[in-house]
């Protein structure tokens, strides 16, 4: 088996090749210039043959160098990644959690005060973002993600089974008796759950009840919570979510006037990679979790589903 030069000169390689500066490569790994000539010298012997020109004030990639360089910068990476989260495990002196934009906001971010004065051991990093990030790559340790499939080959947790029910403001809401009346209201669209097709919009709520869907028009969000924002100003009536305007609800700040409720073929689910699920700080936010949904789950029992 061919022997593979030392890790400090591949780390010195690496930089020096992402530079393409030695004295810059030094600098950041903080040794002097010799000792990283020295490093790069050492991995040539191991390997037989130049990974750079040397020129007066600058250096170049050799060929070898340049195929060499992708796979060591790759390694290294995966190295420091992997160290990362395992240190996350041991100190567990920080929890960075990601989760939609609109379940950050109208949910997570207005309670969130609760668990960081119980916690304040934790160091608490937040990115709401509907991109799908890397636990390894983006150092997260918990996603809440909102969808239809398990994440594989991670811990799975299902903390929110999501409903919808026509939501207005209390002034609207004085003037609505029976369902047939929301078609004098404008129709507030939530567009964020378009990739579940017609099942759980306006379409749905009202075949559901057995009338007849309204046409489609009113305002269109990309975003729940914008939906709900529009609504909450009296600007219409929206199929609002309970997670997204349990808040609202409980407040009365947004009035269900009907029981009548579809189920949402999504869910909420707390995921994370196997094993961190136990640990401490992990454990310390599922409880919290817990029972922060206890009024919505108190409010889910109010509603009569018909899907």
């Amino acid at each position: 088996m061919d022997r593979i030069a030392p890790f400090t000169a591949l780390r010195a390689f690496e930089a020096a090749a992402r530079h393409l500066s030695f004295a810059a490569a030094a600098d950041e790994l903080n040794v002097t210039p010799a000792a990283l000539s020295f490093q790069i010298r050492s991995l040539e012997d191991h390997l037989g043959a130049p990974v750079f020109h040397r020129r007066n004030r600058a250096v170049d990639l050799t060929e070898l160098g340049s195929a060499l360089y992708p796979g060591v910068a790759e390694g290294l990476g995966t190295l420091a990644r992997a160290w990362g989260a395992a240190r996350r495990r041991v100190t567990a002196s920080s929890l960075t959690i990601t989760a939609g934009p609109a379940f950050t906001a109208k949910w997570l971010a207005p309670r969130l005060f609760t668990f960081a004065q119980a916690n304040p051991d934790l160091e608490l990093r937040f990115a709401a973002t509907l991109r799908m990030l890397d636990f390894a790559r983006d150092e997260i340790d918990v996603a809440i993600r909102f969808g239809q499939n398990k994440t594989a080959g991670q811990f799975n947790e299902v903390i929110i089974s999501e409903w919808a029910t026509p939501m207005m403001h209390p002034n609207l809401a004085e003037k609505v008796k029976v369902p047939s009346d929301l078609l004098g209201l404008p129709f507030i669209h939530d567009d964020s759950l378009t990739f579940l097709k017609d099942a759980a919009g306006w379409q749905a709520w009202f075949r559901a009840m057995q009338m007849d869907p309204p046409a489609e028009h009113g305002p269109r969000f990309s975003q729940a919570d914008h939906a709900v924002d529009l609504a909450l100003s009296g600007g219409g009536v929206v199929l609002g979510r309970g997670s997204i305007a349990e808040r609202s609800l409980t407040e009365g700040r947004l009035v269900a006037p009907f029981a009548e409720t579809i189920r949402v073929p999504s869910e909420y689910r707390l995921t994370c990679p196997n094993g961190l699920e136990t640990t401490p700080a992990v454990q310390r936010l599922r409880n919290w979790i817990r029972a922060e949904l206890q009024t919505l789950k108190t409010l889910t029992e109010t509603r009569k589903f018909i899907n």
